[in-house]
């Protein structure tokens, strides 16, 4: 099973990708653990991708695709995946196909998580992490036991740069232009689910679980997904 999560940044991607991964026991994997995973591997593809990590700017899609299809082979993936963030654009998920088309498989779901911008800047800015060991807190959900301190390693927190609200309205921009168009490729195809995101985790949650049902041949309820 091969499920594909859009959206842009603040819309819940991460938090709901991990919850459909552990109900479905598939590996989650965003966009930032295959470039981590491309690094860390030392081999000559997690090279390249570092140098252009360090030098800031934005990894090939050939890149991409070329350690997708490698970790695609891994045996821990054999069942499928729920992949968060990637493809990003048209040509990610025109060469994710075709890695898929060759052992026979395709995207089955695609789900966009909806977010209007002003919404996702009022999200994230209750959303800070650990500066020493990258825990994430959500101030209103999952606050600390200790304002401004780690509760695993007692490290501070503060709002990640990505997170800040003029990167979050420039992250926009880029969304608009780059991954919009892959929204309609995947509708195109009949595979794309709108989430709406407003409400809170656990209502998300209901829309998710009704819009993955339909991999069952179940329907969901009117009001889960659109």
């Amino acid at each position: 099973m091969i499920i594909v999560l859009v959206g842009a940044p603040g819309a819940g991607k991460g938090t709901h990708g991990k919850r459909i991964a552990a109900k479905r026991h598939l590996p989650h994997v965003s966009s930032g653990d295959l470039l981590r995973e491309a690094v860390g591997s030392g081999t000559p593809l997690g090279r390249q991708a570092e140098r252009y990590m360090k030098a800031g700017v934005l990894v090939p899609d050939k890149i991409m695709l070329l350690w997708v299809e490698k970790l695609l082979d891994m045996p821990e993936y054999e069942a499928g995946i729920v992949l968060d963030g990637f493809p990003r654009t048209v040509p990610q998920a025109e060469g994710l196909d075709e890695i898929l088309a060759k052992r026979d498989l395709g995207v089955d779901r695609a789900l966009f998580f909806d977010i209007e911008e002003a919404a996702a800047v009022r999200r994230l800015a209750k959303r800070v992490s650990c500066t020493n060991c990258g825990l994430v807190y959500n101030l209103d959900a999952k606050p600390p036991e200790t304002p401004g301190e780690c509760d695993r390693c007692g490290g501070t927190l503060d709002v990640r740069a990505d997170d800040r609200e003029a990167t979050v309205h420039a992250r926009f921009v880029e969304f608009r232009g780059s991954t919009k168009p892959m929204i309609e490729y995947y509708r195109s195809q009949g595979k794309l689910i709108r989430i709406d995101t407003t409400g809170s985790i656990a209502e998300v949650g209901k829309r998710v679980t009704a819009a993955i049902d339909l991999l069952d041949g179940l329907e969901p309820p009117e009001s889960a997904a659109g």
